[in-house]
């Protein structure tokens, strides 16, 4: 297991609790819903960025540091890294807080994707330039 930590001091840009039907039978997360999470927390920054619809074409690397439990606030941080022609790599990283009663929070995962802007013709456009 990793070492607790606390939360960046920065918005998250996205949080939510780990519910019942996101878990398998003995209450672990099941990892598909932790990186559909990861992906829309990614796709935020990245379509702010492209100004525009963006579509995910790759997962560089997606690590599982600690399970997450259902119950867990989980808070989703994404920067983007780099810009491309036409893409946006973001890093994401997964913070787990539990056990009001003594609280906890855990980093559970990390992840870098990359997504393509896209025009409405669903073929890649340039990232315009930033503001």
């Amino acid at each position: 297991m990793s070492e607790l930590t606390t939360l960046p001091q920065r918005e998250p840009t996205l949080r939510i609790v780990a519910m019942p039907s996101d878990c398998n039978y003995t209450g672990d997360v099941f990892g598909g819903w932790v990186m559909s999470q990861v992906d829309i927390a990614g796709s935020i920054p990245a379509t702010s960025r492209a100004r525009g619809h963006v579509v995910t074409v790759a997962v560089n690397s997606f690590v599982f540091k600690q399970p997450l439990f259902m119950g867990d606030v989980v808070s989703l941080y994404a920067e983007i890294v780099k810009i491309g022609r036409t893409s946006i790599t973001v890093n994401v990283e997964v913070y787990a807080q539990r056990d009001p009663v003594k609280p906890v929070c855990a980093k559970v995962t990390e992840a870098t994707l990359t997504y393509v802007a896209v025009g409405e013709d669903r073929r890649p456009r340039i990232v315009p330039p930033a503001e």
